[in-house]
């Protein structure tokens, strides 16, 4: 898991993650709420892949 590092974190039942891509730099966004999650690139306003080394 030294790859992927959790750069924010929010709430405990309904929880917002972001997580930032060590080797690339791309944010991706975690969100999970009871049984169900989902994992998927951050993007900015232009559709873009949000990319910070």
């Amino acid at each position: 898991m030294d790859r992927f590092q959790k750069v924010y974190s929010q709430g405990t039942i309904e929880v917002m993650e972001i997580w930032k891509d060590t080797e690339t730099g791309v944010h991706y966004v975690f969100h999970r709420n009871g049984n169900a999650a989902g994992f998927t690139p951050l993007l900015d306003q232009d559709g873009k892949p949000v990319v910070a080394l």
